[in-house]
């Protein structure tokens, strides 16, 4: 086969150095002929045998090596998927376009998620790539114009439940004649005229509303492939076609039996598609909060405008009552806004000049002039949507055994249906032996029967009872409900596979500043050695206001809140990681700790005590002296959240262990830990020290869940086995997290745990059903225990079962505090 070229862009690299590591990795890879690295370009040329080596292959030697290959990812509204088999169908069909790294179709949402090199591979080839396969790429409309006419879901179920009536309202008379020969013994004005009735009152069932479904069938054959349609068709065809035969032979007529079969495997079908609506109902609803228009301010004038013409740093007038258009910052005035579509939090959050505000939440009491800060795609709405859908369009690990089995599932069972066909008619004898005794329990079974007539039934059982769908929905169906929930509650699952992994975390590790802790000090006390406290503020809040530090700030805004006198310093300095030193009023005043009051000569023997005590009580001391002389020691605290302590005791019920990384001296840490809660402390972290401390603690512990913010803590996040980010504002959109809780509340964790595991115990339960029912009710059906019609029931009530069972997730209270 002939040789392919790719050019890959990569990232991560900074000097030749790292395009010379690069280049040597690719050309180590075997089935690659040829490798060149530009660090210029930032491009890789690589010649390879796409029969030894494949891209995804490529990339992943990349990222080995330490680096990122820049892809891009597109989710593909596909069309004419019935079953999991089509789902395998498509996703080969996609991979097998060169430059895609990966593939992951949804038969619960009918999308595709792909990822690919730019330029390499193309839109236009991924759709021809899949109506090669038999299928289609559907034009998506913008769900801002969606209507009851134009919403897909809408139309497909609406489709659905017209076939279905369809198909009833032709089977009737079907079975109006079937009930008064069984049940009356009525045959007028013949027998034969009944028969001949039912064979062409059959026909307009399969031909008219069962016509998408041999469609679908024939579609998939053609192009090389077999879905559940085809198990159908066959199946209805050979009742069918029992019709016309037994009019000739000893075979019994069935062909009443395909009508039934087809209108119930309607009715399946239409049930199916409600449920799955409910299942994606969560980011449907998300969608339709947004504004329509807003009111902007253009010089001094307001103005109504369509919400697409809302531009960032527009001026936004926002009513009591009224949506916020879009994200925003508040210029003026002062509100209750309601952000329960974005957080789940019921309760109204005040919102002032200087604050952010997120679109499509509600103002409730006041007048907001709100500053547009994101509008379209980068709005917080668009990115909850965009995070759920890259959610659904990934996998969970355990799904990866019923992708293999459906794989092969539909030839195995025309391969089975062959077989019982066979066995019934050499070892019908035998055979028929098994069902005598159960006659009684079973009054559709008939001894009685031809052999050629049983032969006919269970191979037509065998066809219509099996069914990949229920092993096709059984993860998308539960992932889909469970993300949803989660954005209603401000849980957003980036990962699919983070569900599958939480279910195995046995310590979660929590990053202090600004998790477990508010991450703004505050001065908690005042111990003056000499004078009073007003003088010691007076001093202390004077020396730091020239100082940037976190607690420099706390303690000035402590003595400016407590009536103290605050003098602009003659002189200032920073001194890093120590404290400050200023001359106020002709005086040299040092704030802060020890090491720096050891440095410049003071004595803090009177002040160690209290040292002692303030470290004890995770508190942080800072010294004052004034021209040489300990005058006085003020602690600085960072205190914990309000709900710290009772999320952590909330986790350790579920049965977790907890451990907090710090920057803080061991004895700080132990104090900080006694008070929320945790079993295990890790003091003196350096920020780059986090991953080390990731690493050490997952070899101790196994699987590791890490808490942190997202921006300092994201090396941690992604070393982690899962990573858990606090949002901070409208920018939720953090590449290192797995999981991202857009609210600050710290009781998302536990959320973020119990629907975590809710999701995957209904995954579980959905996969056992679909692969028990399939292997119990198939060996029966080859037995000749079931109707043709019961087995069509039992098929569509698998696939019923599963999304409903996905549905029950709806159920489970994540949030019981």
């Amino acid at each position: 086969m002939a040789k392919e070229n790719i050019q890959i862009d990569i990232t991560g690299m900074t000097c030749a150095s790292c395009a010379r590591t690069v280049e040597r990795t690719l050309e180590r890879t075997t089935g690659v002929d040829d490798a060149s690295v530009n660090i210029a370009t930032e491009r890789a040329s690589v010649t390879f045998d796409p029969t030894v080596v494949q891209v995804a292959d490529l990339i992943k030697r990349i990222q080995d090596s330490g680096y990122g290959a820049r892809t891009e990812r597109v989710m593909l509204p596909i069309g004419g998927m019935t079953c999991a088999a089509c789902v395998r169908h498509v996703e080969r069909a996609l991979s097998k376009i060169e430059g895609v790294t990966s593939v992951n179709v949804n038969l619960a949402t009918e999308r595709a998620a792909v990822e690919y090199i730019a330029g390499v591979a193309t839109l236009d080839a991924m759709a021809q790539a899949v109506v090669n396969a038999g299928y289609e790429v559907l034009e998506e409309q913008p769900d801002a114009v969606l209507t009851e006419e134009t919403d897909p879901e809408v139309v497909k179920r609406n489709q659905a439940r017209q076939r279905m009536t369809v198909a009833w309202l032709l089977t009737a008379p079907v079975m109006a004649l079937m009930l008064l020969h069984m049940a009356f013994g009525i045959a007028w004005p013949s027998m034969m005229a009944v028969e001949i009735a039912l064979i062409v009152l059959s026909l307009p069932v399969l031909a008219w509303p069962g016509r998408p479904t041999f469609r679908s069938a024939w579609s998939s054959l053609t192009h090389g492939s077999a879905n559940m349609d085809v198990l159908i068709a066959m199946g209805t065809t050979a009742s069918w076609i029992s019709g016309p035969v037994s009019l000739f032979t000893p075979i019994a007529s069935y062909a009443a039996v395909s009508a039934m079969i087809m209108a119930i495997h309607l009715t399946g079908r239409y049930i199916e598609a409600n449920a799955k609506g409910r299942a994606s109902q969560a980011i449907r609803k998300l969608l339709q909060l947004g504004a329509k228009t807003a009111h902007i301010l253009v010089d001094g004038q307001e103005y109504e405008v369509p919400l697409s013409q809302v531009k960032v740093g527009d001026v936004m007038v926002v009513r009591p009552g009224e949506k916020i258009p879009t994200d925003g910052l508040v210029t003026a005035g002062e509100s209750d806004v309601d952000e329960s579509m974005a957080t789940g939090e019921s309760m109204p959050v005040l919102k002032t000049v200087g604050n952010e505000v997120i679109g499509a939440t509600v103002n409730q009491t006041g007048l907001l002039h709100v500053q547009a800060t994101r509008v379209g795609a980068d709005t917080f709405l668009a990115q909850v949507v965009r995070m759920v859908e890259e959610a659904q369009g990934t996998k969970v690990p355990i799904q990866e055994f019923a992708d293999r089995v459906t794989s092969v599932f539909v030839p195995v069972i025309i391969g089975v249906a062959v077989l019982t066909l066979v066995g019934w008619l050499f070892f019908g004898g035998t055979l028929n032996a098994i069902l005598a005794p159960v006659q009684a329990v079973l009054p559709w079974v008939d001894p009685t029967l031809t052999t050629a007539t049983l032969a006919l039934v269970a191979t037509i059982s065998v066809l219509v009872i099996a069914c990949p769908c229920a092993l096709g929905l059984a993860t998308p169906t539960a992932l889909m409900v469970g993300s949803g929930i989660g954005a209603e509650n401000g849980i957003l699952i980036r990962h699919g596979a983070a569900i599958q992994t939480m279910r195995n975390v046995r310590m979660l590790v929590f990053d202090k500043t600004g998790t477990l802790t508010l991450g703004k000090p505050q001065v908690t006390d005042v111990i003056a050695l000499r004078g009073d406290s007003r003088e010691l503020l007076n001093k202390a809040g004077s020396a730091e206001t020239g100082s940037e530090h976190p607690i420099g700030r706390a303690i000035l805004e402590y003595a400016r809140s407590h009536g103290a006198t605050v003098e602009t310093p003659e002189t200032f300095e920073a001194l890093r990681g120590k404290g400050v030193s200023a001359r106020v009023q002709g005086h040299d005043i040092l704030v802060g700790n020890a090491r720096l009051m050891r440095e410049a000569g003071v004595d803090i023997a009177a002040g160690e005590v209290e040292l002692a005590r303030l470290e004890t009580e995770a508190k942080t001391a800072m010294f004052v002296a004034e021209d040489g002389q300990l005058i006085g020691v003020l602690a600085v605290a960072d205190p914990i959240k309000q709900e710290t302590a009772d999320t952590i005791a909330a986790l350790h019920k579920l049965g977790l262990q907890t451990a907090m990384l710090t920057g803080d001296n061991q004895r700080t840490a132990e104090a900080i830990a006694r008070q929320a809660g945790i079993d295990h402390v890790v003091a003196n972290v350096l920020p780059d020290g986090k991953v080390a401390e990731i690493q050490r603690l997952q070899e101790q512990y196994g699987t590791v869940a890490m808490v942190g913010d997202g921006i300092n803590d994201a090396p941690a996040l992604s070393q982690a086995n899962v990573g858990i980010a606090i949002g901070t504002g409208t920018d939720i959109a953090i590449e290192a997290a797995d999981i991202t809780l857009v609210r600050g509340d710290l009781w998302g964790v536990v959320s973020a745990v119990k629907l975590s595991q809710a999701t995957f115990r209904k995954i579980k339960q959905n996969l056992f059903w679909a692969f028990f029912y399939n292997l119990i009710m198939v060996p029966l059906a080859m037995l000749g225990l079931l109707h043709p019609a019961l087995a069509e029931i039992a098929m569509a009530t698998s696939s019923i079962t599963v999304v409903t069972n996905a549905n029950l997730l709806r159920r489970v209270d994540i949030r019981g505090r």
